[in-house]
């Protein structure tokens, strides 16, 4: 038996057994990484330099796209590390950082991912007042409530996970520390309080998620309401990214979280985070730049631009 305080490093899951396939999963993570930086810092970059970019809309997609980035920054390097050194450590204090870094930003996501959802109901269906709503000032309220939210949440979380005494052992069922498995070591009892803390979260989530479901049903009857059917595909093609996106990292995580106990195996918890932790911060800058021709040619605009400066400096 052993407590918190005689715990100095956690043991994450092992990927893979095999050395062949712990270089496998490396290189499938190295790509997938690089794809996710990649995209997201175009996503940045563009909206920062485009200065007809400077609308709400686009103002929260930078910071959805901030959070991705924090996402895989927080999780997939660590286990890139792990598969190339055949490792399986990560220190008390390295888990303690990771798990607050992630929850940090996937609160931030989760609030962000709302307040775009507030945005693309008042741009449809209160259009008239989309500049009383939604100035500068208030975006950048909004903006910095959802990541001071996230902050204090993150902070509570990992604060009380790391206060439980642990007992039972080191040995985490998951790429990454998270509250669910280092909840699986406390002693007897002693999670209750953090248990609690999660239904509270739980519910804060399925909040935003009733919120988005109401503001889409608002959406969708004021859009089938416009005459013409240019109007209707030009207001669907703002929504559908945003709808993609939100099925794509709010169902994944109410399902890796609230699945039933009966059905929960070590591959399924492994295959489910991998879904709300590394594929959404993936998909996102493909899902927005697809689906939008503004962002699309400004992307296009910011790599020829970059293409033609190194040219010239040859």
């Amino acid at each position: 038996m052993s407590n918190s305080s005689s715990i100095s490093h956690f043991l994450l899951l092992a990927l893979a057994d095999t050395r062949q396939l712990q270089l496998l999963h490396f290189c499938l993570l190295l790509g997938i990484f690089l794809a996710a930086l990649l995209g997201n810092s175009l996503i940045i970059s563009a909206v920062a330099c485009g200065h007809h970019l400077h609308t709400p809309m686009f103002f929260f997609l930078l910071n959805l796209a901030l959070g991705d980035l924090g996402c895989i920054c927080t999780t997939v390097p660590k286990a890139m590390h792990n598969s190339l050194w055949d490792t399986r450590d990560i220190s008390y204090t390295g888990c303690a950082a990771q798990l607050f870094l992630f929850l940090f930003f996937f609160s931030a996501e989760v609030f962000l991912l709302t307040v775009m959802c507030y945005d693309r109901y008042v741009s449809i269906c209160k259009p008239l007042q989309y500049g009383t709503l939604l100035g500068s000032r208030a975006c950048a309220h909004m903006a910095a409530a959802a990541w001071a939210s996230a902050f204090l949440n993150a902070l509570l979380h990992t604060a009380n996970t790391f206060s439980l005494p642990l007992c039972k052992g080191n040995a985490l069922g998951q790429f990454f520390c998270e509250i669910p498995q280092i909840l699986k070591l406390s002693c007897s009892k002693s999670y209750h309080r953090e248990l609690g803390l999660l239904v509270v979260g739980a519910s804060l989530a399925f909040g935003c998620f009733v919120f988005m479901v109401f503001s889409y049903v608002q959406i969708f009857r004021a859009v089938l309401r416009i005459p013409s059917e240019q109007g209707r595909h030009k207001a669907f093609s703002t929504c559908l990214p945003h709808l993609a996106v939100v099925s794509l990292f709010i169902s994944t995580g109410f399902f890796a979280y609230l699945k039933p106990s009966s059905i929960s195996s070590p591959p399924l918890d492994l295959a489910l985070s991998v879904l709300y932790s590394v594929v959404p911060p993936t998909l996102n800058p493909l899902i927005y730049s697809l689906r939008n021709q503004e962002l699309k040619a400004a992307v296009w605009r910011l790599m020829t631009r970059q293409s033609i400066k190194r040219m010239d400096s040859f």
